[in-house]
């Protein structure tokens, strides 16, 4: 396991020692990707429980967030994905680790941020007259949702980058929480305002900035399991000065994991009781995951806990990758086995790079690709680039049967 250094503040004395296969596994668990999956509560019971399901405009296989939902429930329909992110008021979308999608019960809890952006009184450096911005809002108010398109223009050019005043307007309304977004259209966001979207029990609530963090806080250790303080941090992008005051009384207990600090010793960290409360035991699922995955979105906690050193390469010019566009690690047995960079070619799923770490795991890969293909409606799988082409024969023959 690759150790990284432990978090330098000090911490209360731990209720117990874990050990770092212990605490994989009720990470594991607590991410719903360890025992029989709640496909009763579905995806808005996984978003509910992860607390954020972080969004992303790449789509390869399949976007992000439904990437999310399929690596725990299995092949749950992509329409039914949708229909239980948007358009029902039973979620929103906000910042949070990055851009995600938030149980609506989540609306109060990120009234500090929403307060913190309307302090600063730009976004991302964006001046916008307040002019345009009531505008924004009258028009919403008149004509009830709209997309930006619709509210008079996204972009002033073809550039991605470049918004209109239209499009900084309202997405700075959606920052102070004057604005909602609960539905998308094509991918495009349909801006609301808040105070009629927003349920009323939950737009009325005005909670304290250390309110907001502790209740985040206890959510995170709950969908983490056992985390550092710096994991603590990452899962809603918290700063230091709002997670430290309410750490102690966040509800999680203080505990120690062998192996998560320097030169393999043990490291201070924060457990949910719940998740200490019983032993992780389980079916463990076989599945390719989004590079977005709230399992594996923060680099450091990955390498920590699986050992998997992962860096998304879309970004990264061609001749410079070395797994691929978007390699999806495959998770197999709890651990962290191989990466696919997948393609779609028709009906055919094309696994363009493909690495294993062990021959052992090729029935696993043949599994998650088969499934992901059916999943994605494809009745063919194609593998180009092999890591270790003395693989080729037995994997082709597990993808034909």
């Amino acid at each position: 396991m690759t150790a990284v250094p432990a978090d330098s503040s000090p911490a209360p004395s731990p209720v117990t020692v874990l050990g770092a296969d212990d605490a994989r596994r009720i990470a594991l668990r607590a991410q719903g990707l360890l025992g029989a999956p709640d496909r009763r509560a579905g995806v808005r019971g996984v978003l509910r429980h992860l607390g954020a399901v972080q969004l992303d405009t790449i789509s390869v296989l399949a976007r992000s967030h439904e990437l999310v939902p399929y690596a725990r429930l299995g092949a749950v329909g992509r329409p039914a994905i949708e229909a239980a992110y948007w358009g029902h008021g039973t979620s929103f979308e906000y910042w949070s680790h990055a851009a995600c999608i938030l149980p609506v019960e989540e609306w109060p809890l990120f009234a500090f941020r929403r307060r913190r952006y309307r302090d600063r009184g730009h976004l991302w450096g964006h001046q916008v007259s307040p002019e345009t911005y009531r505008h924004v809002l009258d028009k919403l108010r008149a004509e009830g949702p709209l997309t930006s398109t619709e509210l008079g223009g996204a972009k002033k050019t073809a550039e991605w980058w470049d918004w209109s005043d239209t499009k900084i307007a309202v997405e700075r309304a959606l920052a102070f929480g004057d604005v909602v977004c609960t539905e998308r259209r094509s991918w495009k966001r349909v801006y609301a305002l808040a105070e009629q979207a927003v349920p009323d029990a939950l737009f009325g609530q005005d909670r304290s900035g250390e309110e907001c963090v502790r209740t985040l806080v206890s959510q995170a250790g709950a969908a983490l399991g056992v985390a550092t303080r710096a994991d603590l941090l990452d899962y809603h992008r918290l700063r230091a000065e709002e997670l430290d005051p309410v750490l102690a009384d966040s509800g999680l207990v203080p505990v120690e994991v062998a192996g998560w600090g320097p030169d393999g010793t043990a490291a201070p960290a924060w457990a949910d009781p719940a998740a200490l409360a019983a032993p992780p035991r389980g079916r463990h699922r076989t599945t390719l995951l989004s590079p977005f995955d709230s399992l594996i979105w923060d680099r450091p906690r990955t390498e920590r806990i699986f050992g998997m050193t992962h860096r998304l390469e879309a970004y990264t010019p061609r001749h410079k990758r070395v797994h691929g566009y978007f390699a999806m690690p495959l998770l197999t047995g709890g651990r962290l086995v191989g990466r696919v960079d997948p393609a779609r070619e028709g009906r055919t799923l094309v696994a363009r790079q493909v690495s294993l770490d062990s021959v052992r795991h090729v029935e696993a890969l043949a599994t998650a690709l088969r499934e992901a293909a059916a999943w994605v409606g494809c009745d063919g799988v194609r593998v180009e680039a092999l890591h270790d082409e003395r693989l080729r024969p037995a994997l082709e023959k597990l993808l034909a049967d």
